[in-house]
């Protein structure tokens, strides 16, 4: 019986090796296109991955490893992000991981910046107290705002010579986790800014306003006084011929933001009378400050009053929000009388 030679063993040895190196190769790269493909182990309805500025991308695979969203080795991970090309362009923000994410997904949202988005609404109508109040509830805000004033808050927005009422337009506002309450309170104060001075160079001639500031504690009081996009102009123009003829408003509104905590629920005949400046069935014109924030379109109702010759109107009290207009006084007691205090003469 013939021995092998030894270069023939060598080749059967090599042979056997590179075997084995193939099929080894083949199961690791099946486990690591199944690793890609695979959702990530997300529990629930979803998670938050918060990933701090300066984090390295081996720090990043550890976090995903310790919460266990993720098995894989971190050879696995960097394989795949140098395959995508952002191993060094991931951004750090708060990521949204959701059931049936893959690895590659969540890679490209962190390559992309796609952080979670919150939101804030400013409602319209709303004072700036409950705006403060609001912005205090709000999830991930960072909480600047909270140990100062209401003239400090003024102050940080470079308006120290503002009161804060009416001047921050009431809008939805998108945030990211680490932005602040100023942020938001920089944003609504800069586009009612914008907006009032875009809609005064475009208002109706003949108005008895002087300046945008007047038009927006006008807007405010339209604001408050209806909710109806149908009757904003003719509140407004009811209230436009008034100051035009020296008459006061006498607008309910006024009387409950100058009665501020003492307000429960109900103006009595004392509140109607008890000196502030926000009494404007004791003070001819405008009260000294807006009384709430003005939406944009109570601003143009206000730059754009209605024609007419109605002085009073009166809520119809059933539930629609909308209002009887009248041109006389006795035409109001009539009103009153009717939808008030259900009255109505046949």
């Amino acid at each position: 019986m013939r021995r092998m030679r030894g270069g023939a063993v060598l080749r059967i040895l090599l042979a056997l090796v590179l075997f084995a190196l193939l099929a080894g190769g083949g199961i690791l790269w099946h486990d690591y296109s199944r690793f890609v493909h695979s959702p990530l182990a997300v529990r629930g309805q979803g998670q938050t991955l918060n990933i701090a500025r300066g984090t390295s991308f081996k720090q990043i695979v550890a976090t995903l490893r310790n919460r266990k969203l993720s098995s894989a080795p971190a050879l696995y991970w960097r394989l795949l992000a140098m395959r995508m090309h952002v191993v060094h362009s991931l951004d750090a923000g708060e990521y949204a991981i959701t059931p049936g994410m893959t690895p590659p997904t969540l890679l490209q949202h962190m390559a992309a910046g796609q952080v979670v988005q919150y939101s804030f609404t400013l409602v319209d109508g709303w004072t700036f107290k409950q705006v403060r109040e609001a912005l205090a509830m709000a999830p991930k805000l960072v909480h600047n705002s909270a140990a100062l004033s209401d003239a400090q808050v003024m102050q940080r927005l470079g308006a120290s010579d503002e009161k804060p009422e009416g001047w921050f337009l009431p809008e939805t506002y998108a945030y990211v986790k680490g932005d602040s309450d100023m942020d938001i309170l920089k944003r609504a104060y800069q586009a009612m800014r914008n907006t009032l001075a875009e809609e005064w160079k475009q208002r109706a001639s003949d108005l008895p306003l002087d300046s945008p500031y007047q038009a927006l504690i006008l807007a405010s009081l339209v604001e408050k006084e209806t909710a109806r996009a149908d009757e904003r102009a003719r509140i407004a123009g009811v209230f436009t011929r008034r100051l035009k003829i020296g008459m006061p408003l006498q607008t309910d509104p006024t009387i409950i933001y100058g009665m501020g905590d003492k307000y429960h629920g109900d103006i009595t005949w004392k509140a109607l009378r008890t000196n502030t400046p926000y009494n404007t069935y004791l003070h001819r014109g405008l009260p000294p400050t807006p009384i709430a924030m003005p939406g944009r379109a109570a601003i143009h109702a206000t730059l754009h009053p209605a024609a007419g010759n109605a002085l009073y109107f009166v809520a119809r009290g059933d539930g629609s929000g909308r209002h009887v207009f009248s041109a006389t006084l006795a035409e109001q007691n009539r009103a009153v009388a009717c939808y008030q205090l259900k009255r109505c003469s046949q």
